[in-house]
């Protein structure tokens, strides 16, 4: 102890100013003050009005020295606050010009803040504990254990959560913020599939390389399990699924798959080139050659011919009353196949 004191009595000013940083904010943590707290004692220790904001939320934290700030002023140094690597606010001073121990304090500020939003949370971040996650979603969970996951994720005991399944380049936690801007909002991987909880989905949010299945509104285990089925019928055409949207088609998800591929309309497409399965698919889609052709960048003229071909290939007339019905159950069985 001796020689520390030594030590310390060596520092010059601006790194004993730093270490007495560190320590009030050590000891405001130990004490677990709240965000106003905290926010009050900062102002207070930097001589100058101090702020905190945390996204997704209504809390703004503004003060002055001796009481409530006054008109919004000009930020001089800003720090996110992070919590699980993600940001999910921002502390700031507000002075003519930055002081040498301004960004340590608020750094500092920033470690206290996450620590309090941790604390008393539930924490405003997106990810969430996969375990939790599975629990809200298993069948097998009864209810109080699926309440509880659910109030431990940060949902309202009455939000009405659905689920969406999706394959992303996209972090889990960029693409939940997206879509689901206003929040609540939960995001996990499980497996090969990302899982993301929320009360409300923006479908026009989604990026063209996002797939998406969403899930009824329910509970949750029937919801996970469309989601997945709503995921399998997702194509580069049309990367975003509802479920509720799939109709009667939803009925081809549970189809063995033995018996899919031993049926000849859908064993007939494997010998199909890509583009041919592109003609058929925007055939489908359509129900038009005209809007098929416009679809493809294709005179109408070749989108016909194409059409032709393609029926003699797979042995039924495709501009017949019946051709566009198998064409479409057919490739989206064979769909269902390779997903």
């Amino acid at each position: 102890m001796e020689a520390l004191v030594v030590r310390l009595s060596q520092l010059d000013s601006e790194a004993e100013g730093a270490i007495r940083v560190v320590m009030f904010y050590d000891t405001l943590i130990r004490r677990r003050v709240d965000l106003a707290a905290l926010v009050r004692a900062s102002a207070g220790l930097a001589e100058c009005v101090a702020g905190i904001r945390l996204d997704g939320t209504e809390q703004t934290f503004r003060v002055a020295p001796d009481g409530p700030a006054p008109s919004a002023g000009r930020a001089s140094t800003t720090v996110a606050i992070t919590l699980d690597d993600e940001q999910i606010g921002a502390v700031w001073l507000e002075r003519p010009s930055p002081l040498p121990l301004d960004r340590l304090l608020l750094d500092r500020l920033a470690i206290a803040a996450a620590a309090v939003v941790e604390r008393y949370g539930p924490a405003r971040t997106t990810m969430a504990d996969p375990a939790l996650v599975e629990l809200a979603i298993s069948p097998g969970t009864d209810a109080a254990a699926r309440a509880r996951a659910l109030r431990l994720l940060g949902f309202a005991a009455d939000a009405a959560v659905r689920v969406v399944a999706v394959r992303s380049p996209l972090p889990l936690d960029q693409l939940g913020a997206l879509v689901c801007p206003a929040r609540p909002v939960k995001a996990t991987p499980l497996g090969e599939v990302g899982v993301l909880l929320l009360t409300a989905v923006d479908v026009s949010r989604f990026p063209a390389d996002v797939r998406a299945g969403i899930g009824t509104v329910g509970p949750l285990p029937g919801s996970w399990l469309s989601a997945r089925t709503a995921l399998r019928f997702t194509t580069s055409r049309r990367p975003v699924v509802d479920y509720c949207s799939l109709g009667a088609l939803a009925l081809l998800a549970h189809v063995p798959g033995d018996a899919a591929r031993d049926n000849t309309d859908v064993a007939a497409l494997a010998s199909l080139a890509a583009d041919d399965l592109d003609t058929l698919d925007a055939y489908c889609a359509t129900g038009s050659v005209r809007r098929a052709a416009d679809v493809l960048h294709l005179h109408h003229s070749s989108v016909a011919r194409r059409l032709d071909q393609l029926g003699k290939t797979l042995g039924y007339s495709l501009v017949s009353p019946t051709g566009p019905v198998r064409a479409q159950l057919a490739l989206t069985a064979w769909r269902l196949l390779e997903a």
